[in-house]
């Protein structure tokens, strides 16, 4: 019986993984990793070999428990297996049914954590999710069509949120939040493949958000994060974002 390591591979710069991490790649003979892992990432690992299990929203992936037996399959036959995941395995990464059908298997397992977009995007935003004096609480979440409004209020009393996945919803997001009693002027920034060659970074309001304007800018290929609060302001000195077209310009344009 081999172990499994499932290892947080970060937010997508493939020297953002943790040293222990990055170690534990190098001795692995077998590495399942996520669609939205850089190939770069997977250099750590020259002599595994390597499966794709990756899920994207609105395409076709792997189902869950396909890719749980797959992991248990490995360990019986390799001693060292890593399930490599995005950003950090606890956090919206269904690492606990992961875990679950390990122990059911009686194979051991070590969690590795890594740095979740939230974390390095504020990062390269140069903006606190806890500003001091303005915000107190962060709340990360992630959004579903059949989300309920009970849901959506619970959010609004935090001062910083950050929506993972939440690339399609954003307007239904945005416009829940201002029913839910969040001012449209509140600052929105997002980041777009946060950390990788492919970054961009845009700033709007709430409303504009509301009103469609990212979907304009936003990148269906790309992962994203929205973040939404008055500590997302821009400010002297921070990183430059772009600005949000206009729906009515992008209207008058055409």
């Amino acid at each position: 019986m081999g172990k499994v390591y499932l290892i947080g591979a970060g937010p997508g710069a493939a020297d953002l993984i943790t040293v222990r991490g990055a170690r534990l790649l190098g001795m692995a003979d077998v590495v399942l990793h996520d669609a939205l892992v850089e190939p770069e990432m997977l250099e750590y690992a020259p002599h595994a070999r390597k499966i794709a299990v990756g899920k994207r929203c609105g395409q076709r992936s792997t189902a869950q428990q396909f890719i749980n037996k797959q992991i248990v399959d490995a360990a019986r036959e390799h001693a060292v297996v890593v399930r490599l995941k995005g950003g950090d395995p606890m956090l919206f990464g269904r690492a606990d049914e992961e875990m679950r059908a390990l122990e059911e298997a009686g194979i051991g397992y070590e969690v590795v954590p890594g740095i979740t977009a939230a974390l390095a995007s504020a990062a390269t935003l140069r903006r606190s999710l806890t500003l001091r004096g303005v915000s107190r609480s962060v709340a990360l979440a992630t959004h579903s069509r059949a989300a309920d409004t009970e849901a959506i209020r619970e959010q609004v009393n935090a001062d910083s949120l950050v929506f993972y996945m939440g690339r399609d919803s954003a307007p239904d997001i945005a416009q829940q939040l201002i029913d839910a009693g969040r001012a449209g002027s509140t600052p929105v920034a997002i980041v777009e493949a946060c950390s990788t060659p492919r970054e961009r970074m845009l700033t709007l309001t709430l409303e504009a958000l509301a009103m469609g304007e990212a979907q304009l800018w936003l990148d269906p290929a790309q992962p994203s994060l929205l973040m939404i609060g008055d500590a997302f302001a821009e400010r002297k000195g921070a990183v430059k974002t772009e600005e949000a077209p206009s729906v009515a310009g992008m209207l008058n344009a055409a």
